[in-house]
């Protein structure tokens, strides 16, 4: 008994002494215990494509980006990989731009106006379009025009040395000329579409054809925003986003200023003695509230859906809506030039009962204001100047005080 108990003493000491030494052995490199994770920044997911959901999906062309408008509302410009570019204008053409050795995507829709890079040998016949053109530096892209009368000096001059040719007007063109001049645009007003048959002609002689559209802008900053479309049509979208600043700038620095609390109309009589002003809601009341005026017949028009933005009116009902107006401005950019309160009167003698026309506040429009779409902010500028009583008129480019209507 002895025996046995003193062999299983010596088992368990030998047993305890095994299991001690185990337990300070160093661990083998596979048995290690893993580090604890270190905390750091949560992985992210890849950046996704940009996207517009009004961006055309067109096959075999990746969506790029959008260009950014700040006032226009009448056409988007969508750009794609490789160089191409849609021009989307509202209710009228859609436009793809192919880069200079690029491919027509399958499956187009046949409306869709197809240019490709460069597009030269351009027919102008929309007159408002010329100095957007000449202010981002694309007058050499113009072989042709619609009109012999110009304000602005490099068309004027281009036409005097036969860098441009007058083609006809935009409702009769010289279509052999244009044929022969490898004609690659025409760029129409909206007057075109009182004579389809003249595009439809154009597009059948293989002269691609677009509708410029920057006078349905309600902003007037909205219609110099339209360089921006010339500037994708001509390679020149740097120039045309520098030049659209700096009049949209000449603009926001009046931001802060307080209105005059002048009241202005703004209007011409046609031939047939008619007065035409401008519905409250279009661009040239529009121009006169930002320069800090009141537009003397708010509300007019005001239920009219017709898209047009002048109004007709019978000078007695002129009379008895602005006769009373602090500042009138004679609109001579549509019909022949006043330089005289004579002038004005010979069109009405009931203009001399205005207000405007007795404390000498009676000014006129240049004939190149209609033309300078480009400069819609120092037309604004101008006004602003007018209104607040900071001019004579003497420094102005735009407007002039009537002779005869100042001290």
């Amino acid at each position: 008994m002895k025996l046995k108990r003193l062999l299983a003493a010596l088992l368990a000491l030998t047993l305890a002494l095994s299991l001690a030494a185990c337990a300070k052995a160093p661990a083998s490199p596979t048995d290690s215990p893993s580090p604890a994770p270190t905390e750091g920044p949560e992985p992210t997911a890849a950046p996704s494509a940009p996207s517009d959901p009004d961006a055309p999906v067109i096959e075999g062309l990746v969506y790029e980006s959008t260009v950014p408008l700040t006032y226009a509302d009448q056409f988007a410009i969508y750009k794609y990989e490789g160089g191409y570019e849609y021009i989307d204008m509202v209710d009228s053409d859609r436009i793809l731009i192919v880069p200079e050795g690029g491919t027509v995507p399958a499956g187009l829709d046949k409306s869709v106006v197809v240019l490709q890079r460069p597009i030269e040998h351009v027919y102008l016949a929309a007159t408002s379009a010329m100095a957007l053109i000449d202010s981002i530096g694309a007058m050499d892209s113009l072989d042709f025009v619609g009109s012999r009368t110009w304000y602005t000096e490099s068309a004027i001059k281009a036409l005097e040395t036969g860098d441009v040719i007058y083609a006809g007007k935009y409702n009769a063109p010289d279509y052999e000329m244009l044929m022969n001049g490898k004609c690659g645009l025409a760029i129409e007003s909206t007057m075109i579409l009182h004579n389809p048959d003249v595009r439809e002609k154009l597009i059948e002689i293989g002269i691609p054809t677009i509708i410029e559209r920057s006078s349905y802008e309600e902003h007037p900053l909205g219609r110099t925003e339209w360089m921006k479309v010339y500037g994708a049509l001509f390679d020149r979208e740097a120039e045309a986003e520098a030049m659209f600043e700096a009049e949209a700038d000449k603009v926001r620095e009046l931001g802060d200023f307080e209105g005059t609390g002048k009241t202005v109309a703004f209007f011409y009589v046609n031939t047939s003695g008619s007065v035409v002003t401008y519905k409250t809601d279009g661009y040239v009341p529009a121009m006169i509230r930002l320069a800090g005026g009141i537009y003397a017949l708010d509300g007019l028009g005001a239920d009219d859906d017709i898209k047009l933005s002048s109004i007709n009116m019978s000078m007695e009902q002129f009379y008895a809506d602005a006769c009373d107006a602090d500042i009138i401005i004679y609109n001579c950019s549509i019909v022949a030039q006043l330089t005289s309160i004579d002038d004005l009167l010979s069109l009405s003698p009931v203009l001399a009962d205005f207000r405007a026309v007795r404390e000498g506040n009676a000014w006129c429009t240049t004939e190149s204001m209609f033309q300078q779409t480009d400069k819609m902010g120092s037309i604004i500028r101008e006004m602003n100047r007018i209104f607040s009583g900071t001019t004579d008129g003497s420094d102005l480019e735009y407007m002039f005080r009537l002779e005869g209507a100042g001290a």
